[in-house]
């Protein structure tokens, strides 16, 4: 099928990208990697009047490092995260989920600020990003604002993103202990699909091997990557195997989840508890040896 007919612009600065924002609002569509947008077109699930297309525009596609942490531009397509060693000695978890974003052939093209944008519940990015604690810093016309991951997504391909904002950069923090260690776990019927569930983990220790920062996500299983409350609970803790099995069954005690084709809902809450527990597993096995 061919998309529904639309005005194409190609701006060359950010700042003409947000004036197209800005005059167009919600009858305009960012094109990044396309690998979303342009099938929706095509099937005609979305019909834009206007496509703005990202491509030519300088400085989005940067990667920094900064203060232990990393400055994401929105346009770093999601293949660099499983090659640039920067990358990977900054935040292992991007690296280490990348691969199971897609295909290579769509990792090439899409873009990680693509991926956070359309908000797919299933999408690895999202989880990862929460799981991270980053923050994705949003510009418009009229100025500028910083959206903590966790409060950027709102439901189902719902964002906290206005009609006249861009996502232009993804700040990544820096690890918060020296002996951090993440962990990624997810179920998909085949390798390049979206996860039927998955769990993605966050873990530091301090000197004596007790838990003073735990962060967990499930996603997949829900209308939005879930921060999971139960994982709090290991603070002030040793890690023991069981108790992370017990932290993975209440944290999968906390979603929705929604049976489809696929995957009926109980099973989705079941696998979550096992991924939740795998993930929050290998974070600390990373962290002991760290």
């Amino acid at each position: 099928m061919r998309p529904a007919p639309f005005e194409y612009f190609a701006p060359r600065t950010v700042e003409g990208a947000l004036d197209l924002l800005a005059h167009h609002g919600g009858d305009a569509k960012l094109l990044a990697g396309g690998q979303s947008l342009v099938p929706m077109m095509n099937m005609r699930l979305v019909r834009p009047a206007v496509v703005v297309d990202l491509n030519r525009v300088g400085g989005l596609a940067d990667v920094r490092e900064e203060a232990g942490g990393l400055r994401l531009g929105a346009l770093v397509r999601q293949h660099a995260l499983e090659r640039d060693a920067r990358i990977a000695a900054a935040a292992p978890l991007l690296a280490e989920a990348a691969p199971l974003i897609g295909h290579l052939q769509t990792r090439a093209r899409g873009t990680v600020g693509g991926s956070l944008v359309h908000a797919d519940p299933a999408a690895e990015l999202p989880a990862c990003m929460i799981a991270l604690d980053a923050v994705f810093h949003l510009r418009s016309r009229l100025g500028q604002r910083a959206c903590g991951a966790r409060d950027f997504f709102r439901g189902l391909l719902a964002t906290a993103l206005e009609p006249d904002e861009l996502l232009v950069e993804i700040e990544v923090p820096a690890a918060p202990a020296p002996r951090t260690g993440h962990g990624f776990a997810e179920v998909a019927r085949r390798h390049g699909d979206f996860a039927l569930a998955g769990a993605c983990a966050v873990l530091a220790l301090d000197a004596g091997g007790v838990c003073r920062h735990a962060r967990l996500v499930i996603f997949g299983a829900g209308d939005a990557p879930h921060l999971a409350r139960a994982a709090a609970a290991l603070i002030g803790e040793r890690p023991a195997a069981a108790r992370l099995v017990e932290a993975g069954r209440a944290a999968a005690g906390e979603i929705d989840p929604r049976g489809d084709l696929h995957a009926t809902a109980e099973y989705r809450r079941r696998i979550a508890a096992g991924l939740a527990a795998r993930a929050l597993g290998r974070a600390a096995a990373r962290a002991e040896a760290a």
